[in-house]
């Protein structure tokens, strides 16, 4: 008898539903969205398939192009260069997606209060965000400098200067840094979004259990933010692989190779030794691997969802 209802209820719904996909408001709405899908489809989809086909082949601009099949993923999987750059991907992964969610969380749970001025301080917060990648590099690298303001601050404790990005073991950390600073404002945004959607009467239940700030912030405000963190985590971990724009202005994947990520190899490949049959190769491994990587984690996710 429910299997009958739920049937009838939706076959009760799917003339209207087909009804208001031709009407007026469907039109104005296809109308808007229009713009967006072309320049999606035009600037991501379109590029995506073609990079895809091109790393079959051996194009280069100087002349045409020959399929070669698998010749260029056979002589990627080869590269020692590769390995290293999917090497330093990984370690720069490993530190930059922590830390930024971790800058994220702690700024999300600052702006979570009533005071005033608040909506200032989110704006002011927000700022790294909208600011260029460019000038951003610029302004860290007089920073880490030898005789920047963060070896200014070192030697008032008597330590002497250090080479951030000079030095093979504290370039990732440094760059990871500056990632950090850039995107914890969007962050701090969507996790602020999911503290608001919490209920206070959890909170105020909590309370009169006896429980700490701290015993609420762990039993009430995690759990409930998981689908936010979530949409963070998958955001970080996109970002981390295909960083390039703060590695390309700092240290131009120095020293030694110490900050090669997989998206400074297919430009270097690319647009440094015109191969963009391999670099398109290399692209396309990329592309696996964050794949791969998110829907894993969309699969745990949707598994301790249904414990």
């Amino acid at each position: 008898m429910v299997a009958i209802t739920a049937r009838d209820e939706k076959a009760a719904r799917g003339p209207g539903k087909r009804r208001w996909l031709k009407s007026d408001k469907a039109v104005i709405a296809y109308v808007f969205i229009l713009p967006y899908v072309v320049l999606f489809l035009a600037f991501k989809i379109i590029p995506a398939i073609f990079g895809v086909g091109l790393s079959f082949t051996n194009w280069r601009p100087t002349g045409g192009a020959d399929f070669v099949g698998m010749d260029n993923f056979s002589r990627l999987f080869s590269d020692p260069i590769f390995w290293g750059a999917l090497r330093v991907t990984l370690v720069y992964a490993v530190i930059a997606i922590p830390m930024s969610i971790t800058v994220s969380l702690f700024m999300a749970v600052l702006c979570d209060r009533t005071l005033r001025g608040m909506g200032i301080y989110r704006s002011i917060f927000f700022l790294p965000v909208v600011t260029s990648s460019v000038i951003s590099g610029i302004i860290w690298v007089w920073i880490f400098g030898q005789q920047g303001p963060l070896n200014w601050l070192i030697g008032l404790v008597g330590a002497g200067p250090l080479g951030w990005l000079q030095s093979d073991l504290l370039v990732l950390p440094s760059l990871a840094m500056v990632s950090a600073w850039s995107n914890f404002g969007y962050n701090m945004l969507i996790l602020l979004a999911g503290m608001l959607a919490i209920p206070k009467d959890y909170y105020e239940a909590s309370s009169l259990d006896g429980a700490n700030w701290f015993q609420r912030f762990r039993h009430v405000t995690i759990p409930l933010l998981k689908p936010a963190l979530f949409f963070v985590l998958i955001l970080e971990i996109i970002k981390s692989f295909q960083v390039f724009d703060t590695i390309y202005v700092m240290t131009g994947g120095g020293p030694v190779r110490s900050s090669y990520t997989l998206t400074y190899m297919i430009y270097d490949q690319g647009f440094g030794y015109f191969d963009f049959g391999y670099a398109s190769a290399a692209g396309v491994v990329l592309l696996v691997i964050t794949l791969t990587v998110s829907l894993v984690q969309r699969w745990l996710f949707d598994k301790e969802n249904k414990k």
